[in-house]
């Protein structure tokens, strides 16, 4: 693929940068500072360093920043919280660009903490402001950050469950991954628990901070891991970049499994999903958070025959998944649709009556069926009238439907 491939990850504490294939990494808190005597902006270490020698004022917390809608007066001027993420993006997506000496861009995948709609729409618009073509960028979470980096390793790797444990400034996070075989197409299964035994970071520079965090950290790890057999175990976040402290840790998790202590994972996962580029075409189904966890599909007859028309499939991006279907029931005053797990043996009905509607003779109504997901488990269904020609007008009828899946 032409043009550079970036994996960024992107938090209010950090942003890690890393490209395929590349084992430079690039760690920036993510802080923006102004001098306060130029039109000049640092970000990262050279924005502490700025402020601290008293010529910039820096602003944190940019992604959340961005996220309300807020701002900041930086040297008797207000921005708004995504002009200083612009900022911010702009100068960090330069690093690669002078490291590789290639300025034109191929892919950039960011991977944020936690997928939603608003997120995934404000970083799309911010990065086309930047002159990157929509279908060069893709939005991804940790989880699928994780599924990617993982199945790049050696398959001994992954062969079984994996497990990993990410200590950050904001808290402990476990992260588990599965690959299911035996359907059409392997399935791969990433789940994550935001565990409440996160640990202040700063205890672990003392001795007595350190072993009260490691007593923790085990018994979480023996709760979460109990009766599982794991092929490997991974340990992120700036809590791990020291393992001193994790003595009774790290005894645990090394019986009977290969450890793993690896900084940037999920900027390194976003590097590898960039090497598919803008269409979702890989070789496995993944399952995680921003994708959906069903398959939802309809009978209908088509030309005679019945099939089956799949509305959204397990694995699709549920944030920007819409389905418009144009139909005609005949002998139903219902529309029904079929939600299949990925157990394809666990199937149930969904059947939405089409109460309201005008009383038509058969197939002398047409209804348009929109699709569109809240979350990986919620479908809002609205169905309206669109009427048959001249003979039978469309009418103003709409009915609306959350349906749980």
């Amino acid at each position: 693929m032409d043009g550079l491939l970036v994996g960024v990850d992107l938090c209010d504490e950090y942003t890690h940068i890393n490209c395929p294939e590349e084992e430079k990494l690039w760690t920036i808190p993510t802080v923006i500072c102004r001098n306060k005597n130029a039109d000049e902006w640092y970000v990262g270490e050279e924005a502490y360093a700025h402020t601290l020698m008293g010529d910039g004022i820096i602003v944190d917390k940019l992604l959340n920043l961005a996220l309300r809608d807020g701002t900041a007066t930086l040297g008797g001027v207000r921005y708004g919280g995504k002009e200083l993420l612009l900022l911010f993006l702009e100068r960090i997506l330069k690093l690669p660009a002078r490291e590789y000496q290639k300025e034109e861009l191929g892919q950039l995948v960011i991977a944020v903490k936690r997928l939603d709609p608003k997120l995934s729409r404000m970083l799309r618009e911010l990065v086309m402001r930047l002159g990157i073509a929509k279908e060069q960028v893709q939005i991804i979470s940790h989880s699928e950050g994780f599924i990617y980096y993982t199945l790049s390793q050696k398959k001994e790797i992954w062969n079984n469950t994996v497990g990993m444990f990410d200590l950050s400034e904001v808290g402990l996070r476990y992260y588990e991954m599965k690959v299911q075989r035996g359907m059409k197409k392997v399935t791969v299964v990433a789940e994550y628990e935001d565990l409440e035994e996160g640990i202040d970071l700063n205890v672990l520079k003392k001795p007595s901070g350190g072993h009260l965090a490691d007593r923790i950290l085990t018994s979480c790890a023996e709760r979460m891991m109990a009766h599982k057999a794991y092929s490997a175990v991974f340990l992120t976040g700036k809590g791990f970049l020291n393992q001193d402290w994790a003595a009774g840790l790290m005894k645990y998790l090394c019986s009977r499994r290969k450890v793993y202590i690896e900084q940037g994972v999920f900027a390194r996962g976003a590097a590898c999903r960039a090497q598919e580029g803008a269409k979702d075409n890989a070789s496995f189904t993944c399952i995680c958070d921003g994708r959906l966890k069903t398959t939802v599909s309809m009978n209908v007859l088509h030309r005679g025959q019945e099939t089956n028309v799949t509305v959204a499939a397990a694995g699709d991006c549920w944030y920007d998944r819409v389905s418009v279907i144009d139909v005609i029931p005949d002998h139903q005053n219902s529309v029904d649709f079929i939600v299949t797990s990925l157990d394809s043996r666990k199937k149930k009905l969904i059947s939405i009556p089409l109460e309201g509607f005008p009383k038509r003779p058969d197939r002398t109504t047409r209804v348009q069926i929109q699709v569109v997901f809240l979350d990986e488990r919620t479908m809002e269904v609205t169905l309206r009238d669109r009427g048959f020609g001249e003979l039978f007008p469309a009418s103003n009828v709409q009915i609306r439907q959350e349906v749980m899946l």
